[in-house]
């Protein structure tokens, strides 16, 4: 494909950067061949040119479509280059939180520094099982794959974990050993798994430490194989230890720690056990204070030792050996704080009673001084002496920490070994998965011998990597069948030849150590002339020569030669090691002796299963004390990885590549420097360099089709998929060796199929731009009609509006006209009549005016006469008047004179005191009676001028009137007088009255000033109460309105409290429940692993037995916990306790699983109390109902006992009657007295028809009363058979012995018969009682519904009119009459048939008694009277056999009962043929009658059998969900006929009164009720699991991989993990499938006569693993999250949803369980953009977890361009606003959850007595009673 069809405007290409490594850029015009440059913008905008390299002309790399961006597999990247791959995995780490990706068979594992939710049991669940594509990338996955292969192809497997110091190998290696013990279980009692898992914190304390790039690095290589057995379950474990790095015990860089187990002890040196150490903080030594960093942040020291300690003791390392290996570690850290001192320049010496040497001394048991000789000296040999040289204080230094690090490693030596003997099994391995955790490839600044050794190893693993890669290449094209050419890759052999080949770096360096003299600059020389020249992978560095160069597959490595001598030969003063050697302290002698001759602390011996530690012994044959330490280091590490390599190479390989994406420990924060050297050096850029040589696109036919569909026409389109691909492709791509067509696949080179995306995409924008043309045509073309439509339509109705405003206006003109012409016509006859009205107004006025100036005239002339008159009496009496005031002025002048005179007397008299004393004494009485006298005169004178003016006026009309005509003058004169009298005096009253109103108009002034201020004040202080009122009314409303809203809000939260408490209440219940049915889970699970451990120690023990038959485990559990007695139970357990000591089973593993059982049981007990309490809760009410009945209960049974009493004595009155008449017969005997007529006849007829009634009614009372007569001389019988172990005979004979025998034993047998008959009818009234309570209750409903309907029809009635209420009346009356006559016609049939059936038992009694009293003639005879009388034959016919519904077997016949009912049964035929819960209703009947015999034996032993057979069943065929659904029915009704008939009151009230006579009598079973409760619970459970195991399979393909709607869903590329078809291939479990299992299982359960409470419950379950598992694979699948695949889903569950509506199941509860799955399905579907859309989605999503929510962001991928991907920014709102929920961190739902499950209580209306049992049972041995 040429340059310019890829290279054009728009294309994104990759340039190298110095910062970000490689940086993304845009063509902003097309390349043409033979340019120089590239023009290109940068993504910030800026314009760049880019110049090609002139030499090579290499253009820059082509950039994936951002469809292909974020993949899975890295291989599934159409351009495969280190930019693709670094930017791939830095959009999968940073936006994406993923922390794993695929590289082909490589697993890249990118450190997140941060703990993730990714590694519980439910991802193990959920990746166990499944292909490896098929789910996210994983380490779980590759374990998967790991697992799966060696399950399949029967190979040993290996996982090779690499990576650099703190990029997380240790980690991922625990985790892949976690999956394998999760998954496989443990096959041996010893619970390997747990050992394996046990010993990680062991090896980490002793080989772990912290350093400046890790906190938890790994300072050794370690590869542990993992041992399986044939059923592929753990057996046991073995672990190889390389290169351990001994050099950190007694020196560490800044920032860095020693190993932890030192400073794990140091930080619990205050500990009791460890004060004999004398150790402190890790600051006083000096082996643990060099870094200046002895805490870990977040790590706890003291509770990190107590885990390595625990971990010791799960691996047999008892607690002596512990405290010894503390004492060795302490010994070092006291050893490197011996102070060495100079003596003189050659020699040195340790100071005397030095504290630290001491407690070493002391603890290693050795003696001071020869420790304290051979520090500082040194024994050398020659041939002929042996002398000791002193040593100077350095060497002397490096001697003490050389014997320190040797004793670690010894001392780590011993640990893994022993180690490995506590993981050893004596099973045989039948394969193992090793774990290699080995150091990956190593430069730093200074690199030495460590270094060197590491990256020797990297060459060995690069070197088998590339060649397996490279063999799988192979091999897929050879499966193919593909033509194919040897791909070229990069070879590391010369460099491993360089290292250990003969004469190579290894070689020569063994030989330098050899040399009497060697050193490491004359090993620098010799590598220099021998391998500077030959070979091109060696330098020299210019500016040393101590140095040299070697070219490694990842890097150029500069190593340092000083310490490469001393390193490899890793001398020990060999007087130090004998001194050590000859300790009183037995483990440090263990640590120095061969390893053959080591004893185990655990006590075992080491097996033949597993392998053992890896390491380099001294031949046997040889002298071992001199040639201990002669093999280098060096040559020690090659043989041990050339085993390694051997070991690899024998297993199939899988790859983890860690890498750290940073050096600061950072979480998610990504380094591309950093990552792209990791890449480099582990070899995934290698796995893309051989994959991109070839083809490494591969699709299937039928996902390329599936893919490309659009760029075929339809004519291109054939039968023949593969054909079709064919053609296609080679009109897409001319040039032919771009792509290849296998068998099932089709191959393309590298870019091919992002030129084939590019074609698709361009197809589908111009697919896109054809129908936005034609949509927007469309759109334009329906505009313009409509506003065309519009414009016609505007235009139309503005013409008519014009047409209209136009008639209107001549019409309003023509109106105007007329209104004008009337109006202009009423102004002028209104203006001519208000004219005419004007004058004729004036004229009247005119006249009236004149006639009134007329009348005035006369009228002024009249008055003026009247006035002139008046004037002149006036005059005159004014004269008169004048003259009568002068004349009294005249008298009372002179009356003053003379008042004067007597005066001035009297002032002469008064001038005198006493005559003044005089006057004053009783002046005041006399003013006060002076006083009254003038009130009195003043009275007298009103009334006297008041009758005076009554007198004057009568007198003077009457003088008037008399002389009116005599004297008118005098008349006049008089009366002018009188009137000036009268005119003098009413001005005197005017003028008084003037006064008065003065004064009245001034109180009445002041009166209105203070009523105005009143009033002001008043109405002021009204407003102010009205304003008052106002408030305290708005206050008394607020405070109603508060009290009436906190009265609701009370109510409301009382309401809420009670809702909330019932809720917490029932969740408790559940909860409970749950617990209760786990525990019962964990029992059953521990019976079963009981039993195969029985069966393995069974078969191990002695095969040679068939006969054998092994004791069934629930039967013995059953036994010792729910039957009456333990006597068996003990039997069978000391049985098996001798057949366990027999066998050689372990007894320690007996005691801890009897131990757990018993507190299982103890917890289960409690448990269930716990239930029963919290079911008592709900139960109180009818508790208290119940305590209100027994009260009424108490006066009931007085009535009963005196009712009991008249019964006795009416019970004498029958056996006097009965006596009678058999004298009566007796003396009439010989002449016929049973004929009719004859007096017996009568007198038996009479008494009959008297008590026939009577009869009736102890019918049953009679046969109740010999069954228990009967069960109660059985009873008596096994009674003394067990107290006398003899024949019942025997009683019988002692009870004849005995004086008056016969009498005794009468009265006994009477007496007894009496009681029960009491006891009986006691029974019989009280059911008669509950009999009529319950149809009293039923009449007063019947009453009170009756009432009510008459109410309704009442109140209707009154709604219609008179009419149709007279009607509706009548119609009531006619049905009411009509109902009355039914039911009395059904009445009088029922009293015809009662007559019938007495008249006939009249018959039947009556014969009855005739043959009684004939045999008891008989008996009453003397024998020679019975030869002598003749005897007459007496007809007796058989009476019908009324039954019972009681079933009677043999005890002998329990077993087949069970085989045949049980055990043989076939489901299928008796749910089609029989009616439901049959077996249950046999096995009720059946033990009905043993209840019935009150036989308790039977009675368990029926119980334990059946249980037992149901069990065994159940193990048997527990896949089969027919049998199990089938059980679970027969269970449930079996447990329903136990409460049914138990004659509980409470279960007893839903029966009819025959099933009532029913009840159980002599046994309570409430206690087995709960034991087959709690097994209904287990086949439950069992049915849950195995409807879990039939649609497991089927959820993931129906639910998500399967497209339902064709053609919603895209294919996008795949790598080399070839994930699982969305395609429905042949034999693809589809949605139907789904459904059609569904049917299948309800219809099942219905046949099985499952109760319909259960049969929802179930569905609830089903439907709740249906969501779980699918979003359980959608979190955990990034190719399922897209738009398309919501829709997919959402569909899919509105199905399951129809499913549920057929059935009439929407209100189980079921689709609430969907809930989650499908707010996940919406969450794919809603927009992710804006904060609306995350409020709602924060809204929307409530039944998801945030982590889930942001999960399914994160995983977000779009399947075509078109969608776009959820930006971080987003992601992080969402996590903002979900912040404060409080919920669970779990990822993952639960798929093993199991809802707690009920049995509501479902009484059977069938009658026992009615049941048949079929012939095809084979139960002909039962017998109905």
């Amino acid at each position: 494909m040429a340059a310019s069809e890829l290279y054009t405007k728009s294309a994104r290409v990759w340039i190298p950067d110095a910062e970000e490594v490689w940086k993304s850029a845009e063509l902003t015009k097309d390349y043409k061949n033979g340019e120089a440059s590239l023009q290109l913008m940068l993504e910030d905008g800026k314009i760049i040119e880019h110049k090609l390299d002139p030499k090579t002309k290499n253009l820059p790399y082509l950039r994936n479509p951002d469809i292909l961006v974020g993949e899975n597999d890295l291989t599934a990247l159409s351009y495969l280059h280190e930019p693709a791959v670094l930017h791939n995995l830095k959009v999968r780490f940073i936006d994406s939180k993923l922390i794993y990706t695929y590289c082909g068979i490589v697993l890249v594992a990118i450190n997140p520094y941060e703990n993730l939710p990714i590694y519980g049991t439910d991802i193990i669940n959920a990746y166990s099982g499944q292909n490896m594509g098929d789910m996210d990338p994983h380490i779980f996955a590759v374990a998967e794959e790991a697992y799966k292969q060696m399950a399949r192809d029967e190979r040993n497997q290996s996982i090779i974990v690499s990576g650099e110091s703190g990029a997380g190998k240790t980690v991922s290696a625990k985790y892949a050993m976690r999956y394998f013990a999760t998954v496989s279980g443990s096959a041996s009692e010893a619970n390997v798994e747990e050992k394996v898992l046990a010993s990680n914190p062991i090896m980490e304390a002793i080989g772990n430490a912290k350093t400046t790039r890790n906190d938890n690095s790994s300072r050794f290589g370690k590869y542990i194989e993992i041992g399986f057995d044939n059923r592929y379950r753990i057996i046991g474990a073995n672990m190889r230890t390389y290169l351990l790095e001994k050099s950190r015990v007694v020196f560490q860089a800044d920032e860095e720690r020693n190993y932890h187990v030192f400073y794990q002890l140091c930080a619990s040196a205050h500990l009791p056990e460890f004060k004999n150490l004398r150790l402190s903080s890790a600051n006083d030594f000096l082996y643990t204070r060099q870094g200046r960093s002895p805490v870990i942040e977040g790590v706890d020291d003291t509770k990190e030792l107590c885990t390595t300690r625990h971990a010791f003791t799960l691996l047999g390392i008892n607690e002596s050996y512990q405290m010894g290996l503390f004492q060795v570690l302490a010994a070092i850290l006291h050893l490197g704080n011996v102070e060495i001192k100079d003596r003189d320049a050659d020699s040195s010496l340790i100071a005397p009673n030095n504290r630290h040497l001491t407690a070493f001394c002391e603890l290693v048991g050795v003696t001071y001084q020869d420790m304290s000789q051979w520090l500082c000296h040194r024994k050398l040999k020659t041939a002929n002496e042996t002398y000791v040289k002193p040593l100077p204080r350095l060497q002397a230094t490096n001697a003490r920490d050389a014997l320190s690090k040797h004793i670690y490693a010894k001392l780590f030596n011993w640990i893994v070994e022993h180690v490995n003997k506590a993981l050893v099994t004596n099973v045989k391995q039948h394969s193992f998965i090793g774990v290699l955790d080995i150091y990956g490839f190593e430069t730093f600044e200074i690199n030495s011998f460590e270094q060197f050794c590491i990256n020797y190893a990297n060459e060995k693993l690069q070197q088998q990597f590339n060649m397996h890669v490279f063999k799988l290449e192979q091999e897929e094209y050879m499966k193919e069948q593909i033509p194919w050419t040897l791909i070229d890759f990069y070879d590391n052999q010369p460099c491993i030849n360089l290292i250990e080949a003969k004469m190579g770096i290894l070689d020569l360096l063994d030989e330098e150590c050899k040399m009497p003299k060697g050193s490491d600059d004359s090993w620098a020389q010799k590598l220099y002339n021998t391998h500077l020249k030959t070979c091109s992978l060696f330098e020299k560095p210019r500016m040393s020569n101590r140095a040299f160069i070697i070219q490694h597959f990842a890097d150029k490595v500069e190593y340092q030669c000083d310490g490469f001598l001393e390193k490899n030969k890793d001398t020990v003063n060999a007087e130090q090691i004998n001194v050590l050697k000859a300790s009183k302290f037995d483990l440090l002698v263990e640590l120095f002796r061969d390893e053959e001759k080591a004893t185990s602390p655990t006590g075992q011996t080491p097996g033949t299963g597993g392998r053992t530690r890896l390491s380099i012994k001294p031949d046997k044959g040889r002298d071992t004390s001199s040639k201990e330490h002669k093999k280098t280091v060096g040559c020690q590490f090659r043989n041990s990885l050339q085993m390694l390599m051997e070991t690899l190479n024998a297993t199939t390989p899988h790859y983890v590549r860690c890498i750290k994406p940073n050096d600061f420990k950072l979480a998610f924060s990504f380094d591309p420097k950093r990552a792209v050297q990791q890449l480099r050096a582990c070899g995934v850029l290698e796995t893309i360099r051989i994959s991109a040589a070839g083809f490494p696109s591969r699709w299937t036919y039928q996902e390329f089709f599936s893919r490309y569909r659009v760029l075929m026409k339809q004519k291109d389109v054939l039968a023949d998929k593969k054909m079709t691909c064919r053609n296609v492709l080679e009109k897409l791509v001319q040039d032919k060796d771009k792509y290849q067509f296998g068998k099932t696949k089709i191959f393309f080179r590298a870019g091919q199929v992002a030129y084939l995306e590019k074609l698709r995409a361009d197809k589908l924008r111009a697919a896109c731009i054809r129908i936005q043309k034609t949509i927007r045509c469309w759109l334009a073309r329906k505009k313009y009609l409509r506003k065309r439509s519009a414009a016609i339509t505007i235009q139309r109705f503005t013409r008519g509006y014009q047409a209209r405003c136009l008639a209107k206006f001549m019409r309003r003109t023509q109106a105007a006209t007329i209104i004008q012409k009337y109006q202009r016509m009423c102004v002028e006859r209104k203006r001519y009549r208000q004219k005419q009205a004007a004058a004729l107004a004036m004229q009247t006025i005119l006249r009236a005016y004149m006639a009134r100036q007329k009348y005035q005239a006369l009228l002024r002339e009249h008055k003026a006469v009247i006035i002139q008159k008046f004037i002149r009496g006036w005059l005159a009496r004014c004269w008169y008047k004048r003259c009568l005031e002068a004349i009294v002025y005249l008298q009372c002048c002179i009356r003053r004179m003379r008042a004067k005179r007597e005066l001035k007397k009297l002032k002469i008299e008064a001038r005198s005191v006493e005559h003044f004393k005089k006057l004053n004494k009783g002046m005041e009485n006399k003013i006060m009676q002076l006083q009254r006298k003038i009130d009195e005169q003043h009275k007298d004178n009103r009334l006297i001028n008041e009758k005076l003016v009554s007198l004057e006026s009568s007198y003077s009309t009457e003088s008037e009137r008399m002389r009116s005509e005599l004297n008118r003058l005098r008349g006049a004169e008089e009366d002018a007088r009188n009137k000036t009298n009268q005119v003098s005096s009413l001005l005197e009253e005017l003028e008084r009255l003037k006064k008065e109103l003065s004064t009245t108009q001034q109180e009445k002034k002041t009166i209105e000033d203070w009523a105005q201020t009143y009033r002001v004040e008043m109405e002021k202080m009204v407003s102010e109460l009205k304003d008052q009122n106002g408030t305290l009314k708005k206050e008394k409303d607020d405070l109603n309105r508060m009290i009436q809203e906190q009265s609701q809000q009370m109510t409301e939260k009382m309401a809420r409290a009670i809702v909330l408490e019932t809720q917490q209440l029932e969740t408790d219940l559940n909860e409970e429940r749950s617990r209760y049915q786990n525990l019962l889970t964990e029992h059953l699970r521990l019976e079963e692993k009981y039993d195969d451990l029985k069966e393995e120690m069974a078969l191990s023990s002695n095969v040679s037995k068939p006969g054998h038959r092994r004791t069934d485990s629930t039967h013995s559990s059953n036994e010792s916990e729910y039957t009456y007695n333990s006597e068996y139970t003990d039997l069978e357990e000391g049985s098996r306790a001798r057949e366990d000591v027999t066998r050689g089973m372990d007894t320690s593993l007996t005691l801890k699983l009897q131990k757990r059982v018993t507190e299982l049981e103890q917890e289960k007990q409690s448990l269930r109390n716990e239930l029963e309490n919290k079911e008592d809760q709900f139960q109180r009410a009818r508790a208290r109902d119940d305590a209100e009945f027994k009260k009424a209960r108490g006066a009931e049974l007085e009535y009963e006992s005196l009712k009991r009493q008249e019964l006795e004595s009416e019970n004498k009155k029958l056996k006097h009657d009965l006596a009678e008449m058999r004298k009566s017969l007796l003396g009439d005997a010989a002449t016929g007295a049973g004929a009719p007529g004859s007096p017996a006849y009568k007198v038996l007829l009479d008494q009959l028809n008297a008590s026939c009634e009577e009869l009736e009614v102890r019918k049953e009372e009679v046969l109740i009363l010999r069954s228990q007569l009967v069960s109660q001389k059985e009873a008596m019988h096994h009674k003394d058979e067990k107290e006398t172990m003899t024949e019942p005979s025997v009683f019988t004979e002692d009870v004849s012995k005995l004086k008056d025998a016969g009498e005794i034993k009468q009265a006994y047998i009477s007496l007894k018969d009496t009681n029960k008959l009491l006891e009986h009818q006691l029974q019989s009234q009280r059911r008669t009682y509950d009999n009529e309570v319950e149809s009293l209750r039923g009449e007063l409903q019947n009453v009170k519904e009756e009432n009510n309907r008459q109410q309704q029809l009442l109140a209707q009635n009154l709604q219609l009119p008179p009419e149709a209420r007279i009607e509706a009346s009548l119609q009531h009356e006619i049905t009411r009459l009509t109902n009355e006559n039914l039911d009395l016609m059904e009445q009088l049939e029922k009293q015809d048939r009662t007559i019938r059936k007495l008249k006939k038992q009249l018959k039947v009694y009556s014969k009855r008694i005739g043959e009684m009293g004939a045999v008891q003639m008989e008996g009453q005879t003397s024998p020679g009277q019975m030869v002598d009388e003749p005897i007459h034959p007496v007809n007796i016919p058989r009476r019908e056999k009324d039954f019972q519904g009681m079933l009677e077997y043999k005890k002998e016949d329990e077993m087949k009962l069970v085989k045949n009912l049980i055990l043989e049964l076939k489901p299928r035929g008796v749910a089609v043929n029989l009616i439901p819960g049959l077996p249950a209703y046999i096995l009720f009947m059946c033990l009905r009658h043993a209840d019935y015999l009150n036989d308790d034996q039977k009675v368990r032993t029926l119980l334990t059998s059946t249980i037992n057979s149901i069990k065994k069943i159940l193990k048997k065929r527990g896949d089969d969900f027919e049998t199990v659904s089938f059980w679970l029915s027969n269970t449930c009704r079996f447990l329903h006929c136990l409460k049914q008939y138990s004659g509980d009151e409470a279960f007893a009230k839903h029966n009819s009164s025959r099933q009532n006579e029913h009840c159980l009598t002599n046994f309570d079973l409430a206690e087995y009720r709960q034991v087959i409760s709690d097994l209904a619970i287990q086949i439950y459970q069992q049915l849950v699991k195995c409807m879990e195991n039939i649609l497991q399979p089927m959820i993931v393909s129906g639910m998500l991989e399967h497209e339902t709607i064709q053609g919603v869903s895209g294919v996008k590329p795949t790598g080399l993990r070839k994930r699982t078809s969305s395609i429905a291939d042949e034999g693809t479990y589809t949605l139907e499938s789904i459904l059609r299992q569904l049917s299948a299982f309800h219809s099942t359960m219905c046949q099985h006569g499952t109760d319909p409470e259960l049969i929802k419950q179930v569905v609830k379950q089903e439907f709740y693993i249906i969501g779980a598992v699918t979003l359980n694979n959608l979190l955990l699948r990034k190719d399922m999250c897209s738009w398309s695949k919501g829709m997919q889903i959402r569909y899919n569950v509105s199905q399951l949803e129809e499913w549920l509506r057929d059935k009439g199941l929407m209100n189980c509860g079921a689709k609430e369980t969907l809930e989650p799955l499908i707010q996940a399905a919406q969450l794919l579907q809603v927009k992710k953009k804006t904060d609306e859309d995350a409020d709602a989605i924060c809204s929307m999503c409530h039944a998801l977890t945030t982590s889930q929510i942001v999960k399914i962001l994160n995983l977000y991928t779009p399947v075509n361009e078109f969608e776009e991907r959820v930006s971080v920014a987003f992601i992080r709102t969402i996590q903002t606003r979900l912040r404060d929920r409080c919920e669970s961190p779990q990822l993952l739902m639960d798929t093993k959850m199991i809802y707690p499950v009920t049995f509501p209580f479902n009484p059977s209306s069938l009658a026992l007595e009615t049941i048949q049992i079929p012939t095809s049972l084979n139960l002909g041995f039962l017998t109905r009673v």
